[in-house]
């Protein structure tokens, strides 16, 4: 059995033929020019996709520098106070914005938050 028939249960239709399992499938050459002329027309909306794709792809230049290692360029870690359990405790510290953005039924009020422990583009919306 078919990956594709025992999860849905029933045979797969490919775009190319949409028969029902019940029709009678007569190969001749009326039905081999209409499989080429849909495989042609899939072959076309997909150049379109690529051709599409292509227009919004650019390329990019990157440039490569050497790292010269530094004494003095050392990073310190953050400092983070733990609790027993391992876990600490994350207080909102300043609210950067707000705004209200409004559905069909009802208006929610959104914030961006600053925590303690974090950095200014790390802050978080809110609801």
């Amino acid at each position: 059995m078919a990956p594709f028939e025992a999860l849905y249960g029933r045979k797969c239709h490919s775009p190319i033929c949409w028969n029902e399992i019940s029709e009678t499938i007569i190969l001749g050459p009326q039905m081999i020019e209409d499989t080429i002329k849909k495989v042609k027309e899939i072959q076309a909306a997909q150049d379109r996709q690529k051709s599409y794709a292509d227009l919004k792809c650019r390329e990019e230049e990157f440039e490569l520098r050497w790292y010269i290692p530094d004494k003095a360029h050392v990073l310190q870690p953050e400092t983070i106070e733990l609790d027993q359990s391992l876990t600490y405790e994350d207080i909102p510290v300043k609210i950067l914005k707000s705004k209200v953005r409004s559905t069909r039924n009802k208006e929610v009020k959104i914030v961006k938050v600053l925590w303690s422990n974090q950095e200014y583009e790390e802050a978080t919306s809110e609801a």
